[in-house]
């Protein structure tokens, strides 16, 4: 697609270009276009990037003894111009070179050095208590080998602090992979804006606490060709938040509807409430009627209704006044479910397909897709992706790519859970969420996220903008709430979450 082609961004394009995620491809580009408008040069680039390492050390240690550990390449480059920062700063330097410097900047740079450097051995490590790892950075795409790989593990196994220029080497800077040796880095710092790796797993472990340090570079530069993933912030989809009118009614406030299945009932019961706090009006809850005086004994202000069949059910969904309907959570895997699915597609209206929804069409994915609109939104964790995509998207491919092609494929939204959840959207944008914490990974809580997109988009918010904001929030009251959380209480913390803002 040229960039005459690319639509536009989902959200306000400069917030966009502010949190934009690139690939490494992207990046080089957006240098050369610095350079060539001028005045900057690739050198002035490297001097400013090695400073912000030598900075970024300088700010986070005491003075010590530190081992610059510098490639042939531009990373090399930076690796030189941050051990003569820190020579002049006082610190002891050292500064071993896996290579002679090839490039015209990396060779100036290590004449500017003046200190003396020596070829990469392992035993220098015996002899620091930091490392500046400026390798590779960007520029590998295969595991680490021969010295390099040696001295990751060297470094692993002295337990030295590692301060990496742009990537610990051996991550992947475009698809997150950390295969093999890698450097786990204590800081990273790149430069001007991160790249996927930094915020994919496996390689987002490895790059500690990540500094986005300014080269001087005008973030117009991407203009020319619009990242097409940013990671998640509430600046993009702030103005976008369904507003709270004083004269608005419970009506106004939007009516979502919400399926629950007979045996497992805490699932969509948690949705509810989810849906509720996170600003529907009012919600319906459709139940079996075995079940059905489980669900209306606990939800007192649910509207809970009996919809024992299709036709019950297709009652509920034809409703005027009932609007997004979430169907997954607690759904089960008995036959008819599958029609379920297909009647609230039906309906043209916004849906959230979660869990059982998903599992229903495993082996009949295409006619899932074909009932699909782009009013829906698909919310898998990776079992359930496998099960629906596996047989047309490469599972070898990186996180962002699946979810982007999964959403080409169904032709809406798919938000594809985990510890780095991507939201992607059928035009190729993509988000990417990256403030779960570790304890979010509990039961239930991936129907509470189902139940405050429901929320959102019966309050008003479009489905892109609804699965972004409710990914976020919901990392954020994980974060808030710490350790011991379990799915009620993500659900307990919007209300004080929301009057924030």
């Amino acid at each position: 697609m040229s960039v005459s082609e690319k639509p536009t961004p989902p959200f306000d394009p400069v917030c966009w270009n502010r949190h934009a995620l690139l690939t490494c491809a992207e990046m080089r580009r957006a240098e050369a276009l610095a350079v060539e408008r001028g005045p900057l040069s690739f050198y002035d680039l490297m001097q400013v990037a090695g400073r912000a390492v030598a900075e970024a050390v300088m700010n986070r240690f005491a003075p010590s003894r530190v081992l610059v550990l510098c490639g042939a390449g531009n990373n090399g480059g930076d690796g030189y111009v941050a051990a003569e920062a820190l020579r002049e700063a006082g610190w002891t330097v050292a500064v071993a070179a896996l290579a002679p410097p090839t490039t015209p900047d990396t060779i100036k740079a290590a004449q500017a050095w003046q200190g003396e450097t020596q070829p990469l051995a392992v035993g220098l490590l015996e002899e620091a208590d930091l490392v500046v790892d400026a390798l590779f950075g960007t520029g590998l795409t295969r595991p680490l080998e021969g010295l390099a790989a040696q001295a990751a593990l060297a470094v692993a196994e002295h337990k030295i602090p590692v301060i990496a220029a742009d990537f610990p080497s051996g991550v992947n800077g475009d698809n997150g992979d950390a295969a093999g040796a890698v450097f786990r880095a204590k800081v990273t710092v790149t430069f001007f804006r991160k790249k996927r790796g930094h915020v994919l797993l496996p390689a987002r472990q490895q790059c500690g606490e990540i500094i986005v340090a300014d080269t001087g570079m005008a973030a117009d530069v991407l203009d020319e060709e619009v990242p097409l993933t940013a990671e998640n912030n509430e600046e993009l989809w702030a103005d976008l938040q369904p507003e709270m009118r004083a004269e608005a009614h419970k009506y106004d406030r939007g009516h979502a509807l919400i399926f629950g299945g007979p045996v497992m009932t805490g699932a969509s019961r948690l949705a509810a409430r989810a849906a509720q706090r996170m600003g529907a009006g009012l919600v319906t809850l459709a139940a079996p009627q075995a079940a059905w005086e489980v669900y209306a004994q606990s939800l007192e202000s649910v509207l809970v209704m009996p919809a024992d069949d299709l036709m019950a059910a297709k009652s509920l969904i034809a409703d005027p006044k009932r609007g997004p309907i979430l169907i997954g959570p607690g759904l089960g895997l008995a036959p008819e479910g599958r029609a379920l699915v297909l009647a609230a597609l039906a309906s043209g209206k916004p849906c959230v397909l979660d869990a059982d929804a998903l599992t229903l069409f495993a082996d009949q994915p295409d006619a899932l897709f074909k009932a699909i609109h782009e009013a829906c939104v698909l919310t898998p964790h990776e079992g359930e992706f496998a099960r629906l995509f596996g047989s047309q998207i490469d599972p070898a491919l990186d996180k962002t790519t699946r979810a982007q092609k999964a959403a080409a494929l169904a032709g809406c939204i798919v938000l594809l859970k985990g510890a780095d959840t991507v939201m992607a959207q059928p035009d190729g944008y993509a988000v990417v969420n990256t403030n779960a914490p570790p304890w979010l990974a509990t039961g239930g809580a991936g129907d509470v996220l189902a139940g405050m997109i429901v929320g959102l988009l019966a309050a008003g918010m479009a489905p892109f903008a609804a699965a972004c904001m409710a990914a976020y929030r919901h990392g954020q009251i994980a974060a808030i709430h710490g350790p011991g959380l379990i799915a009620e209480d993500i659900i307990d913390g919007i209300p004080a979450l929301l009057c924030r803002f």
